[in-house]
This record gives structure tokens, C-alpha cells and sequence, in this order.
């Protein structure tokens, strides 16, 4: 609940992303356009009583909390429940009633006219949403899985054969029609959400391309991960290695024998090269070679970038960066469906892509219960050498950071 302090200063600092004014001789459109984007952004407050120039003129409008309820109910749909407190005297003889939403884990519209209007608050100002922008709100919500939508211009001659009937037979163990039989393999893919079913010829889906495709990257530039390796402890142009790792997700095997590896492996393989041994003492005669970051915990931490990433975000790859005291991994995308880096520490588990999920459990990439955090992140890098993952969301990035070694203090 806001106290009369906190009014004061909101009105005292401005509108921003989180703060709108107006009037309340607003028609209820208006009202429920601020509400709507700001529900479908961070939450924030509408203060009724103070025009766009931060002057309070104050609230004449009678009944005023049963006008902006009926706003909620009406003419935004899912309707809002808000929070309203009204504040007398703010300045002398004028008061301002507060309107406050939360963040909605749904996406909410304005219903005008028999007309749906979505909208995002961007700055100070709410405007309609982009098409992009829209497809992103109801990603995070959890509402669409953009991983299953059709790629343009990909069919199924577009997906490695060698690859599918490697994971239908070694990983599921089921039998896969005959390779003559396009029908069969069609409906076989379309029921597990690899193809579309819709189109002539029918498209892959994204997350058919990510794990099959034979060139994923043809039609998903974005799908890569550019790793560098640099020599100190900032970005530098004299890298020591600089690699775009472009490859189906996971790796291809035949009769037992690895034949390909996959974007997780390269990325591994990748720090391997460029990360030292460090040699330590068992007791004192055993020496022991200890890695600057051990395995699994890389192998963790790549895992989950290329499942959890945003893919919507077309024009952002994976980053993948060593430094002389740290290795970051940075994926595009906010944390999804209200996850905190704080719920990740403690085992939260929510997926924005599912299937991507499902498909690299199959293979044994993640584990089944969804702890790889806190088991193998976390608990690796404490037993490895005393130090913790930093995991940080920066705008519309997410970034895990391992630390080669303690940080002095």
C-alpha cells in the first residue's frame, strides 16, 4: 500500500514506466488503455487528480472508485482487479485517487466497440503493440509456444533424416516408418510437433529446425552461439579465438559411434581449448589436475541458454565469453513466466520452450527433475573451487557468470 509520502514523491519525480497521470474527465478507454499496458508491462499506478504537466488539479468526478472498477470489469478483458486508495488534501482543497495494477501473468486487451486493443507501456507513454511485441507478451505468459510455430520456406527435406530416425530409434526406442514412406514420417513429425500441419509443403517447426535441422541456421541465423575467448578481463579486438558455433542442438550418432557433435558439444569444446589445468596436491604425494571450470557445470549452463533463450528475439545469438577471471554466458531473452534468478536458485521450474526441454531430457542433456541449477550449477562451482554462479537478468538478457577462482574483497 502506498503511504501519502510515497504519492507525493511519485508526483514529485513524473511519469515513467511505472507512473501515469490524468485527469479523471477521461473517457474509460483512456483509463483502461494505462491500466491494460501497464498490467501487460511491470504493473504501476495511474494517479487520477494530476494532468500530463505533474500539476494536481485534483479528483471532481462522483463515485469515483465504482467508475474505475466498472472500467476494469468492462472494458478490459481478462477484466483487472486494481488496487485504488484515495488521498484528500495532497495540496490544499485537492485530492487524487491512485490506481495500481500488478505485473498480470496474462495479457490483457481493451474492448472498445466490438474491437480488441493491446497495449505496452514504453517509457512514459503507452502505445499499441507491435506484432513482435505482442508475440513476445504472450511468450513470457506462457499463452504461446513459439517453438512449434512453422519456419518460412522449411519443409521436411529440410530436417536430417539421419538425425530423426537416431532419435526415434537410440533415444525413444520406437520404430520409425520406412524411408521411402513420406507419408508416415509426415504424420509421425506433425504428431510430435517437429512439423507444422499446415502448408504444402508442410514446414518444419522451430523446434524441429533447432534439433534436426540440417542447417538450422539457413533459415534461424539467430540460432548460433558466438563465443570469444579474450585474453584479459574486458571485450578486447586482439581475441585470442573468436568462433560462430552454428550446428543442429545436439549431437548425431550412428551404430553407437559419435558421428557429428552438437551446438552444446562445440560450445564445450570450445572453453576446453581455451581455459587452463590447474595441477593440485591430494594429500602429499597425488597430483590431481583440476580444470579452470569444471565440466558439467559448462555443460549446464549451455544446456540451459539454448532451451530457455528467447527466440523471438531474431537479431540476438547466443554470446559465450572467457575472460582471464570469468566466463559468461549470455542468452537474449527476459526470464520467463515470473521465474527470478532467486526462484532459479532455489529449483523453480518453468520452461519457455517446452519441447526444446522435453527433447534434450530425452537425450540426457537435463536432468529429469529440472534442478540443474542449484544441483550442478551451483553446488559444482561451491565444490570446485568456493565460488557461486552470478546469475543476473540485464534488460532482455539473462547472463550466468562462473568465476575461475574467489574474488578478493
Amino acid at each position: 500500500m502506498l503511504t501519502r509520502t510515497d504519492v507525493v514523491e511519485l508526483i514529485r519525480d513524473g511519469e515513467n514506466s511505472e507512473v501515469e497521470f490524468k485527469v479523471d474527465t477521461i473517457d474509460t478507454r483512456q483509463l483502461a488503455k494505462e491500466l491494460v499496458a501497464l498490467a501487460n508491462f511491470q504493473g504501476g499506478h495511474v494517479i487520477l487528480g494530476v494532468d500530463d504537466a505533474g500539476t494536481v488539479v485534483g479528483v471532481t468526478r462522483e463515485k469515483l472508485e465504482e467508475w474505475v472498477m466498472a472500467v476494469c470489469r468492462d472494458k478490459i478483458r481478462p477484466p483487472i482487479v486494481p488496487r485504488f486508495q484515495m488521498f484528500r488534501d495532497i495540496e490544499a482543497g485537492k485530492s487524487v485517487a491512485v490506481v495500481t495494477v500488478e505485473r498480470s501473468y496474462t495479457v490483457h486487451h481493451v474492448w472498445h466497440n466490438k474491437q480488441t486493443y493491446y497495449y505496452l507501456r514504453v517509457g512514459s507513454t503507452s502505445r499499441p503493440c507491435s506484432q513482435e511485441e505482442l508475440a513476445r507478451l504472450f511468450q513470457l505468459r506462457g499463452m504461446t509456444r513459439v517453438e512449434i510455430q512453422p519456419v518460412s520456406g522449411s519443409s521436411m527435406e529440410t530436417l536430417d533424416r539421419r538425425r530423426l530416425v537416431d532419435y526415434f530409434t537410440r533415444v525413444r526406442q520406437q520404430e520409425v516408418p520406412d524411408e521411402e514412406d513420406g507419408e508416415a514420417w509426415t504424420k509421425l513429425l506433425i504428431n510430435t510437433d517437429f512439423l507444422a500441419e499446415n502448408g504444402d509443403p508442410v514446414p518444419a517447426t522451430l523446434a524441429g529446425l533447432l534439433i534436426f535441422g540440417k542447417r538450422p541456421t539457413r533459415f534461424l541465423p539467430h540460432a548460433a552461439i558466438d563465443a570469444t575467448a579474450f585474453p584479459g578481463r574486458e571485450k578486447d579486438l586482439a581475441a585470442r579465438e573468436r568462433a560462430s558455433l552454428r550446428s543442429p542442438l545436439v549431437a548425431l550418432f550412428s551404430k553407437g559411434e559419435l558421428v557429428e557433435n552438437g551446438l552444446v558439444e562445440q560450445a564445450i569444446d570450445f572453453v576446453r581449448r581455451n581455459t587452463g589445468v590447474v595441477a593440485d596436491l591430494e594429500g602429499d604425494v597425488r597430483r590431481r589436475e583440476r580444470p579452470d571450470y569444471p565440466a558439467e557445470v559448462v555443460r549446464e549452463a549451455v544446456v540451459n541458454a539454448v532451451v530457455h533463450r528467447d527466440y523471438l528475439l531474431s537479431a540476438t545469438t547466443i554470446e559465450l565469453s572467457i575472460y582471464e577471471d570469468r566466463l559468461e554466458i549470455v542468452s537474449p531473452g527476459r526470464l520467463p513466466n515470473g521465474i527470478t534468478p532467486e526462484r532459479m536458485r532455489a529449483g523453480c521450474r518453468a520452461a519457455r520452450n517446452q519441447l526444446l526441454k522435453d527433447v534434450l531430457r530425452d537425450y540426457g542433456y537435463l536432468e529429469n527433475i529440472g534442478m540443474g541449477v542449484p544441483r550442478k550449477m551451483i553446488k559444482g562451482m561451491r565444490e570446485h573451487n568456493g565460488t557461486e554462479p552470478d546469475l543476473e537478468e540485464d534488460g532482455e538478457l539473462f547472463r550466468v557468470r562462473l568465476w575461475r577462482r574467489p574474488q578478493e574483497t
